[in-house]
């Protein structure tokens, strides 16, 4: 294989501007066709991105010989099935977080393309992206000496009836759809975060209810995690407040690290009373880091940026919080 010729399922929102753009200007990688079950929807995507190829069936996207990757970007609740599918065809994945409904069902994947040796990545992209690389080679540079402890406050104000009545974002309060409220929608790019910064958990718990009562899934939840190494990390996410927050501060022996996970541009590090800011421009394509490290993966010039397993492991930590 020397160029992935990549296949969309589910070619919705998040494919737009986010990923989809991303995989035609990657090098050694091309956006060959796209499906979606709504064939107008499908044939508008593909006329719109310039993609050859369309299919109002996935099973005929994945079969498609000229399609040799598969990009999974539906809601949760299918991630299992297509991907499973792709897998059997032979054919490498990349799937959008949440990784699936549940742990087990991530598991399963993750264990399944172990099996095959297809090779499969979990889209947890912000890894790739320059303002949480510097963060983390601050963290292996010791920057702020051992680290201590985490904090990470998420909130926003509940949706509107109108804003539940648009689809787009009812599905992401549908349990079924989903596997929960916004906090399994938001919170695996934060959690998946703290997997790839401190590694290996010992222990963790959590609480989770709704306290709104504007839907059914949970609008409240708050997880503790201890590291192996001894990091420990506390979290709240409360999708029911009066006003938005979105900070994460990492606290160690000789200073700290400061920055926002949704749309911050900048790091702030403090240390010994200095303050220094790391500023970094706005992506057009927030994917196309890990879409171009994923490429790299599948032709085997780079390690896998984010396996199976790491998915399948902050779909355990979204479980335990929400006590499942």
């Amino acid at each position: 294989m020397h160029k992935i010729n990549w296949g969309i399922i589910g070619c919705g929102d998040v494919t737009e501007i986010k990923s989809g753009p991303a995989f035609n200007k990657v090098p050694n990688s091309a956006l060959v066709a796209v499906m979606r079950r709504n064939a107008d929807k499908a044939a508008d995507y593909a006329k719109r991105h310039n993609v050859p190829y369309w299919y109002d069936n996935a099973h005929a996207l994945i079969n498609d010989p000229l399609v040799n990757a598969i990009y999974i970007a539906t809601p949760p609740d299918s991630h299992e099935a297509y991907a499973l599918a792709a897998l059997n065809a032979g054919k490498p994945v990349y799937v959008e977080k949440p990784m699936t409904l549940d742990y087990l069902s991530a598991l399963n994947i993750a264990t399944t393309a172990k099996e095959k040796g297809v090779k499969l990545v979990v889209a947890h992209y912000r890894r790739a992206q320059p303002l949480f690389k510097k963060i983390k080679a601050l963290l292996n540079e010791n920057a702020i000496g051992d680290v201590r402890l985490v904090r990470l406050a998420f909130s926003k104000p509940a949706f509107t009836a109108s804003e539940l009545a648009n689809t787009q974002n009812a599905w992401r309060v549908n349990q079924r759809i989903s596997g929960g409220g916004l906090f399994h929608d938001l919170a695996p790019h934060q959690l998946d975060l703290m997997y790839y910064f401190f590694g290996p958990i010992e222990k963790m718990n959590g609480i989770a209810l709704n306290q709104s009562g504007d839907y059914i899934a949970d609008d409240l939840v708050v997880g503790n995690i201890q590291f192996k190494n001894g990091i420990v990390f506390s979290g709240s996410w409360c999708f029911s407040a009066a006003t938005s927050i979105d900070t994460c501060t990492i606290i160690g022996s000789n200073g700290s690290i400061h920055f926002n996970i949704f749309g911050g541009t900048s790091i702030t590090l403090t240390k010994n009373e200095i303050v220094e800011t790391f500023t970094f421009e706005p992506l057009l394509h927030v994917q196309q880091p890990m879409i171009e490290k994923t490429v790299d993966y599948f032709l085997g010039k780079a390690d896998n940026p984010c396996s199976g397993f790491d998915g399948a492991a902050v779909m355990q930590i979204i479980d335990t919080f929400v006590r499942r």
